[in-house]
């Protein structure tokens, strides 16, 4: 998904061919991972929050007999190429901003939301937002990446460049919003969500060669917003710094990374259910965004 406000967290989405390379690949070995940890069943109506290319969004019908899928982003790219490739009557996609989704309240049965809140500013607003148009008894989940230990890759990258670049931004790139451990979990309580679960899910990413790790990077995504700052010589220098880094005095091939994305989820309360979780805990009952 792509926000155009809030430097410190948005995701710019440009192309959507060069994102499928980039991250897309990974989050369709993510997205059974997410769905399983959450819940489905069939007959049930889901939205995917900030659905991207779609990589959430079609593995649902796979896993259950769904009655509905509605995909919504920010980012018209995504939206269009995840249009492009639907084939299936019960799959929505529109366009659309995670904050204000264009549903009246309590006509899903789960929402789902992959590797985006952290780029949304205000996450909590989307999160108020998936909770008031989810059934009470439904259930809302969601993963992010743990940015700053659970994904060595994008360590190396970034580390790498702060040495180079001690005055540059991207180590704050590691430290997005919800990538904390218990950071989602205590926004889902906060939200007046009931038994909430905070958990990590893994899976590898595996690249042919340095090529097929660079390429991508510098194409999409946050490395290229800061790559495209740099000058020529500066490009050419982290280039062949992360490629020393990657190659780790071996022969160019195949490497595979162990990456971490935290999940949670929890569970929309009825009337009873919120006026307990409201009495269980200080401050204020949360407002929705509507």
């Amino acid at each position: 998904m792509s926000t155009n406000s809030g430097p410190a967290t948005t995701f710019n989405a440009a192309n959507a061919e060069a994102y499928e390379n980039q991250m897309g690949r990974w989050s369709r070995r993510l997205a059974p991972l997410l769905i399983r940890f959450g819940g489905l069943a069939d007959g049930e109506r889901v939205i995917d929050v900030g659905c991207g290319t779609g990589s959430l969004t079609f593995a649902l019908p796979e896993i259950a007999n769904v009655a509905a899928v509605s995909g919504i982003d920010r980012a018209q790219v995504y939206v269009d190429f995840a249009k492009a490739r639907n084939a299936d009557h019960r799959i929505e996609i529109i366009q659309g901003d995670a904050r204000t989704l264009p549903f009246e309240k309590a006509c899903f049965d789960r929402a789902f939301s992959l590797l985006v809140l952290q780029f949304i500013p205000e996450a909590e607003r989307a999160v108020a937002e998936m909770r008031r148009v989810v059934r009470p008894g439904g259930t809302i989940s969601a993963a992010v990446w743990d940015g700053y230990g659970g994904l060595p890759h994008l360590r190396m990258l970034w580390d790498t460049a702060a040495v180079l670049d001690p005055e540059a931004s991207p180590p704050r790139s590691l430290f997005r919003p919800l990538n904390t451990p218990g950071e989602m979990r205590t926004l889902w309580q906060r939200m007046g969500l009931l038994d909430v679960e905070q958990t990590s899910l893994l899976i590898r990413m595996e690249y042919a060669n340095f090529d097929d790790y660079w390429q991508p990077m510098v194409s999409e995504g946050p490395v290229k917003q800061y790559t495209s700052t740099l000058t020529p010589s500066a490009f050419e220098t982290l280039r062949d710094h992360v490629k020393r880094v990657f190659l780790s005095n071996q022969p160019d091939g195949s490497r595979s990374f162990a990456c971490v994305a935290w999940a949670c989820r929890g569970t929309v309360p009825d009337c009873a259910g919120a006026i307990a979780a409201c009495w269980s805990r200080t401050g204020p009952f949360p407002a929705l965004a509507r």
